[in-house]
């Protein structure tokens, strides 16, 4: 099976999500094969369904000046940054087609990154049992939060490669007071090209899901999308 995959660059957060709804439909159609979106966001904190505003520490003015979007979403989980630097990855897939197992999924997802930072990067990184992503010690370098409707998924995963983690003291990632966050440029000591970033990400999760990745130029997308305005 074929994984069509979207390089979007930096893009605002809510023309992605206007993206991967429309694509989640026509998944859920048939009408498209799995496909993936990798990107980069402008400064943005996203509150998951289960989110508490408690977790923006930073009041709503203080936001505006910092020029930061804030979205109320349809994913698990809390609250999420993202930002330049920060690989973004939203799978659309259809579990039907990946054993129907939530919990699985997930876990794939974790294991991307697992072995992606250890085979490329020499990094031991590894899962929290109370709380969901990938983890360096006690510090977490991808968020993972997910929604499934119609056991097709969409929203997906959050890598820090060159992020600004200062940014995350704006907030309580996810919830979590008594962990921190870490990126692959504090951990190597030097900033990381993300569009080789962004090729290793595919062969990772590929391999994962057991897919052949193909990519998809952005304008062959957007040509998609003007077509099935209606759907």
């Amino acid at each position: 099976m074929k994984l069509q995959v979207v390089l979007l660059g930096n893009m605002e957060y809510q023309k992605a999500l206007d993206i991967q709804e429309h694509l989640l439909k026509l998944r859920q159609l048939d009408e498209i094969e799995d496909i993936m979106l990798l990107l980069e966001h402008p400064t943005t904190i996203t509150i998951g369904r289960n989110g508490n505003l408690d977790n923006i520490i930073l009041s709503k003015e203080m936001l505006k000046a910092q020029g930061v979007s804030v979205y109320r979403v349809n994913r698990g989980g809390d609250v999420t940054y993202h930002g330049p630097g920060q690989l973004v990855g939203y799978p659309i897939l259809d579990l039907k087609r990946h054993g129907r197992d939530l919990p699985d999924f997930f876990k794939r997802i974790e294991e991307t990154f697992i072995q992606l930072l250890l085979k490329e990067y020499g990094l031991s990184a590894g899962r929290d049992p109370k709380y969901p992503g990938v983890w360096v010690g006690n510090e977490k370098i991808t968020a993972i939060g997910c929604a499934v409707k119609r056991w097709v998924t969409m929203h997906g995963f959050a890598f820090n490669v060159n992020t600004r983690l200062e940014h995350f003291l704006w907030i309580n990632p996810c919830g979590i007071t008594e962990k921190g966050v870490t990126s692959l440029q504090k951990l190597l000591g030097k900033p990381l090209n993300i569009d080789k970033v962004s090729k290793q990400v595919i062969v990772y999760f590929c391999r994962q899901f057991n897919l052949e990745p193909e990519i998809m130029a952005k304008e062959k997308l957007y040509e998609l999308l003007r077509r099935d305005v209606n759907v």
